[in-house]
């Protein structure tokens, strides 16, 4: 026998979730008190990565129908709505949305409301792609240095393989910069490469 479930969700802890409850039950959808998941939890972050959606994911079993008022309340964006409701579907789980008319995004309405969806996910990706990629070129001809900074400036790298010439040991030199044996030895081997190219 399938069982109800209701997932409501708010931002932050000055909300509360009774509308969306309501809502829900104003539309038919009898949910029973210990069956309604609430928290109180950023949309920017993605739903499974939230800790009521994850409990709930590990309560449904297939048969089972969760009810949410918008969409927004699946994921952070339509790239995440869809791999929620394609989890919650490979489970077996039907998930009604009123925001769509409470249509089952499992159904073959709600997969076509989800192609819908899948198209403006493939959009949004895209977008982030151009506008990343955009930023990067941006940043480069600023002169500005990308990826992680240098745990060493140029004068101490000088400096490290001046003391590593003297015999100082790499452990030894790590505790001094405070950096890792990795960062010295990448410094000595940097070091080795521009005198390789000089000669």
């Amino acid at each position: 026998m399938s069982r109800l479930f209701a997932y409501v969700r708010v931002s932050t802890n000055g909300q509360t979730t009774d509308n969306q409850i309501g809502e829900i039950r104003d539309a038919g959808f009898e949910v029973q008190v210990r069956r309604v998941v609430s928290e109180t939890v950023s949309g920017s972050l993605a739903a499974r990565e939230r800790e009521g959606f994850r409990k709930l994911l590990e309560r449904m079993e297939e048969g089972d129908v969760l009810v949410v008022t918008k969409m927004d309340r699946l994921g952070r964006n339509a790239m995440d709505v869809r791999a929620t409701v394609e989890l919650l579907a490979a489970i077996g789980v039907k998930v009604h949305c009123l925001a769509l008319g409470g249509v089952d995004l499992t159904s073959s309405t709600g997969r076509m409301t989800m192609s819908v969806i899948n198209a403006v996910a493939e959009f949004e990706r895209d977008l982030l792609i151009e506008r990343t990629h955009a930023g990067l070129v941006r940043a480069k001809e600023q002169g500005k240095v990308l990826g992680r900074p240098a745990k060493l400036t140029a004068e101490q790298k000088r400096v490290v393989c001046e003391r590593l010439g003297e015999g100082v040991s790499i452990s030894a030199l790590a505790r001094e910069f405070a950096v890792s044996r990795l960062t010295i030895q990448r410094a000595r081997d940097g070091a080795k490469t521009i005198v390789g190219a000089d000669t």
